[in-house]
Parts: structure tokens; C-alpha cells; sequence
């Protein structure tokens, strides 16, 4: 059953278009992930879905008596009402009390670490506020549970329990999340927002992967005839087209269209050389810290030194004491025990959960440019528009002024910001909040060249398996324990089930080439198959073809038997190569159909 639909909307804000007549659906039993580009429209397609925003142009369609439940990325709340009252705000024109559902209400609080439920809701930090959003999202049954970033501000045993009762919840869910174990666990279905297009895929993040990859070939191997076919076209135009036929007109308008077409762009490259100041023998190294705020003890007599080219994972509760173990290392706040010792030639990059100050007036380019104009990697130097580039800037955003920027795209420039200053020892706190997954991906392929000490706190299980080689675990008492390998292997070693049934190896997100398997792919009839699988090296023979006969017709031109012969043969190979070029246009156009049909 169609819960909503969304026909062909547009919108966009002052000059920037986010998505441009883009049709959706949600079906009974849709587990929808949304990802994209942070600043491409995710949150605002939500709000759309959930009636707080209406389109430019284009219309959304809801069901009779569709119930739709949202979770905000910012949440607002009644101030003059304790945390309960909030969460049951709902039910205040109800007779009678649910006492079933302030029951549950107070058991998820608990689980999500809320417990005095008296309390204004003044005392509670931004992801204590969070956590209580989501808490009254889900607790109210709905046709569609609209969550923006639901898994911000969860720690790895929360999210792990949000995973399961999303599994289990009976409505359509429509979510955005960059945890990509959460995606793999959760949906059944991503939608990608790219270049204000929508792009639907069946699957979590692992098939997404897959099938973007095939996609993307897929429109580049369309392009690819469509430059062949433009180049013969452009030069039948410029030997004088004559649209004295309905066949010489639609040629000319199919000329037209492939001019003017929209060409898709081959994604760069993400691979990068990192940079990092010289780092001499001495580190870091933590004597016996400990740590208290009144009676809660965060860690007590810590120690460790840091080794070059360590990657550690720091996990634990909210609250446990993580930021600040980092800011201890860090020499921003001092241990009430113990010492910590910084090796003379350690420079520290810290990116913190909150961005510094920036001046809003400033532009983006004249941002990074205040720490460094040029950076100098193993394989040369790299300028600031460069590297901007390289971390999803276009020219055109360079130049904008920081206040026109998304959230996700600040926390972007200042994590770039952080590198440009070349560190040795990278102090990451919760990096992977707020950062879309294209920018993770690129965030950890630099990390893969990064030639000194990292250290993060994250509650990201694929970050974490992705990127760290030892586990720092806060445990009861202030324990810090150490523990090797990433997050599926600390799960493994406390004698848990991980996130995927002891077995989940990080997905690479290293774009393969998708080898196609088309008896499965291309149902076409066995000679049209056979026909499509040549028909790109047939084009390539006959346009070398032609480019041979016009050599070979220069060096005899004052020999008039041969040129006449010559120029037959070009006529004849050109004929065949406009036969050829109609008969890719009728595969290619059946072979799109077929894989609407079966997507």
C-alpha cells in the first residue's frame, strides 16, 4: 500500500537548486535511508515528507488518515515543562492517562540514559536533548517515522538498541544517518540526493555501494557513445545537413539533443597523499592520570605512551570521561593525578565536537588560506583550492561566505582546517557527527596515508573497524582497558555479539569495477545480447577505420584511381558506422528499460 507520494518537486533556496522535479513513494514497510553531500537537501526533503516545508513547485501526496511522526535535527521543546511532560506533550488532550505509554516512555528514557524525569529540561546537554526527541518520536505509533539523524549523540550500546526496535517497528521509516552499520542493519531501501536528482536503491549501504558503482558506469558507458555519435553527427552537420526530409530533421534534432545534453561527471578520485609535520621519537605519554568531577570518577591512574603510527579508538558511555581523556592529552585540562609529557616535535591537530569560531563574513577560501596557502605531500604541493576541492568544495562555494554554509558543511571546512595545519598527532572527537558519508570516505582514505599518531573518540562501529588498531574502553570505576583490533574485534574479546553476528568485515568503499553479469543483467533476445556486448569495440574499428582511409586518401590525393577507390570505401565504412551508431541508440534505450523494469 502507497502511504505518500512525492510527484515531481522542486526547491530550492535563493540560488542554490537542492533537488529539481524528483519524484518518491513510501510503500507499507519502506525502511528508507537518505545519504547525500551534507547541504544538498536531505533535512529539507524530510521536513517536505513531514509537512513542516512545502516545495517550490511539484506536489506531495498523503494517504487518508496517514499519521507521520517527526524527529528534528535541532528539536525544540517546552521549557516550562519537566522532561516527562515533554515526551507525553501528545497525549495532553486525551481523557484519560496512558499509563502503558508513560511506562514505556520512562523504560527507553532509562535506556537512553535519562533517569530524573522531574527535571526542566534546562539541565540536559544538546545530545541528552536529542536522545529525548527521538524518545517521544518513537513512542507515538505512526504510519511514517520521519527521523533526521537519529543516531547523533547515541553511544554503541544505544544505537545497537535503536537498531532493533527499528526493526521491529510496523510502520515505513524514512530516515538520514551517515552510520553505515546502522544503514546495512536498518533499510531495505537508500535514496542518494546527488546534483539535485534523486536516485533510488534497493538494499542498506553494502548494495548501495554496489549498485551506485554499476550506475555510474553505466552513464559513463552511455556517454561515451554519446561523444562517439556527437562527433560523427557534428561532422555530417558541418558537410551541410539539408532538412529537406522527415529523416535528415529528426537527425539534425537528435544533434541538438546530444549537444545540449547533461553530461554526468565521473566522480574524482579520492585517493590522497596526507601531510604531517616530522615526529621524533617522543610522542605522548600519560603517567598514571586520573580524573574526577566531585564523587564521579572519569579514569583513574591511566597510562600509556603513545607509538608512531598508532590509530586508537576511545569508546565508552555518554559521559564516561572520553573528550576529556583527549583533553588531558591534549594539555587543555589538567589531570588531578599523574602527568602527561609531549615530545618536543608533537604537533597536535584537534578537531573538537564543537567548530571554532568563525567569522561568518569571512569567505571559504580565505578561511583555509589563514592556516596554510599550500600544503607539500610526497607527491607535490597542493594548493588550498585544491585541497577544498578535494574535500567537495566547488569554485563557486570557495568564494561564498561562510554564513551561507550548511552545519555539515562547516564541520567539513573545519575539519579541513585541522589538516591544512599539517599535525603529527590528530586529535579526532566524535568526527563522524554531523559528516556526511562521502566526506568520511574521504576523511579516511587521507588517514590511510597520514604518517603519524590518530587518536578518536567515536561511537561510529564502521569508523572504528574501519580506521583504529587498538580500543580504549571506559569501564566501571574509572577502568580504562586496552584492547587490540577495532570494534567488531572489542565485541569479540568481551565475549559479545557484534554488530553483525561476529563476522562483519569493513565494506571497502574503494570504488571497484562492477564486472557486469549480463545473463542475469540483459534479458534482450541471445543475438541482441551477443550484438550489445560488441557493438562498442564495433564503433571503435570503424571510426579507426575511417581515420586510416583519410590518411591514406592525403598521401594519394593527386593519384585519381586509388582516391576514387578511397573515398568508396570511406562512404561505405561511414554507412555502417551510421547504421551502427542507430542500432546502439535502439540497445541502449532497450537496456535502460530493462533495468527500470527490474530495479
Amino acid at each position: 500500500m502507497n502511504l505518500l507520494t512525492i510527484e515531481k518537486i522542486t526547491k530550492s533556496y535563493t540560488d542554490k537548486i537542492l533537488f529539481k522535479e524528483v519524484s518518491l513513494g513510501i510503500q507499507e514497510g519502506d525502511k528508507i535511508g537518505v545519504i547525500g553531500i551534507n547541504g544538498t537537501g536531505k533535512s529539507t526533503l524530510l521536513k517536505i515528507i513531514a509537512g513542516l516545508e512545502v516545495p517550490d513547485q511539484g506536489e506531495v501526496i498523503t494517504g487518508r488518515n496517514i499519521k507521520i511522526e517527526y524527529l528534528a535535527q535541532h528539536p525544540e521543546f517546552d521549557l516550562s515543562k519537566n522532561i516527562l511532560e515533554n515526551v507525553m506533550l501528545q497525549d495532553e488532550d486525551s481523557h484519560e492517562k496512558d499509563w502503558n505509554k508513560e511506562a514505556d516512555a520512562k523504560a527507553m528514557l532509562d535506556r537512553l540514559g535519562i533517569r530524573d524525569l522531574s527535571s526542566k529540561i534546562e539541565v540536559l546537554s544538546g545530545g541528552q536533548r536529542k536522545r529525548l526527541a527521538l524518545v517521544r518520536a518513537i513512542l507515538n505509533p505512526a504510519d511514517i517515522l520521519v527521523l533526521d539523524e537519529p543516531t547523533n549523540h547515541l553511544d554503541n550500546d544505544m544505537a545497537e538498541w535503536l537498531e532493533k526496535y527499528l526493526n521491529q517497528y510496523r510502520g515505513a521509516i524514512i530516515m538520514v544517518t551517515h552510520d553505515r552499520y546502522f544503514l546495512d542493519k536498518v533499510t531495505n531501501r537508500i535514496v542518494e540526493i546527488d546534483k539535485g536528482n534523486l536516485y533510488g536503491y534497493v538494499g542498506g549501504y553494502t548494495n548501495f555501494l554496489e549498485l551506485k558503482a554499476q550506475r555510474e558506469e553505466m552513464e559513463l558507458a552511455t556517454e561515451r557513445k554519446n561523444k562517439s555519435l556527437y562527433r560523427q553527427d557534428l561532422e555530417w552537420m558541418m558537410r551541410g545537413a539539408r532538412a529537406r526530409s522527415t529523416k535528415q530533421k529528426a537527425h539534425i534534432e537528435r544533434f541538438e539533443q546530444l549537444r545540449d545534453r547533461e553530461k554526468p561527471q565521473e566522480e574524482a578520485s579520492i585517493e590522497m597523499s596526507s601531510v604531517s609535520s616530522r615526529l621524533g621519537k617522543k610522542t605522548i605519554e600519560l603517567h598514571e592520570v586520573s580524573k574526577s568531577y566531585g564523587e564521579k570518577v572519569l579514569f583513574r591512574d591511566f597510562s600509556y605512551i603513545l607509538l608512531k603510527n598508532d590509530r586508537i579508538g576511545i569508546i565508552g558511555k555518554n559521559g564516561c570521561g572520553k573528550s576529556t581523556l583527549l583533553k588531558v592529552m591534549n594539555r587543555i585540562i589538567e589531570p588531578d593525578s599523574g602527568y602527561v609529557e609531549i615530545g618536543e616535535t608533537v604537533k597536535i591537530g584537534y578537531f573538537s565536537q564543537e567548530n571554532e569560531a568563525m567569522n561568518p563574513k569571512m569567505k571559504v577560501i580565505d578561511y583555509i588560506k589563514s592556516v596554510a596557502e599550500y600544503i607539500t605531500t610526497s607527491d607535490g604541493s597542493i594548493t588550498a583550492s585544491q585541497m577544498l576541492e578535494k574535500f567537495l568544495f566547488t569554485g563557486a562555494m570557495q568564494y561564498s561566505l561562510i554564513e551561507k554554509l550548511s552545519g555539515g558543511e562547516k564541520r567539513r571546512l573545519y575539519l579541513l582546517y585541522v589538516l591544512m595545519s599539517a599535525p603529527n598527532v590528530l586529535v579526532l572527537d566524535e568526527p563522524t557527527n554531523d559528516l556526511d558519508i562521502q566526506t568520511l570516505t574521504i576523511l579516511e582514505h587521507y588517514l590511510d596515508n597520514f604518517q603519524g599518531v590518530v587518536l578518536t573518540v567515536s561511537h561510529d562501529r564502521y569508523f572504528l573497524d574501519r580506521m583504529v588498531n587498538r580500543i580504549f574502553a571506559f569501564e566501571e570505576d574509572g577502568i580504562v582497558k586496552q584492547y587490540e583490533g577495532g570494534y567488531t574485534d572489542y565485541h569479540l574479546a568481551k565475549g559479545d555479539t557484534p554488530v553483525e553476528e561476529k563476522k562483519q568485515e569493513v565494506v571497502k568503499e574503494e570504488k571497484k569495477i562492477y564486472k557486469k553479469d549480463r545473463s542475469n543483467e540483459i534479458k534482450f533476445t541471445y543475438s541482441e545480447k551477443k550484438e550489445y556486448e560488441t557493438i562498442d569495440d564495433d564503433i571503435a574499428a570503424l571510426e579507426e577505420k575511417i581515420a586510416t582511409l583519410e590518411k591514406e586518401m592525403e598521401k594519394n590525393a593527386s593519384n585519381f584511381g586509388k582516391l576514387n577507390d578511397l573515398m568508396k570505401e570511406k562512404e561505405a565504412a561511414e554507412q555502417q558506422l551510421e547504421e551502427k551508431m542507430d542500432r546502439w541508440m535502439y540497445l541502449s534505450e532497450l537496456a535502460q528499460k530493462i533495468e527500470e523494469n527490474n530495479s
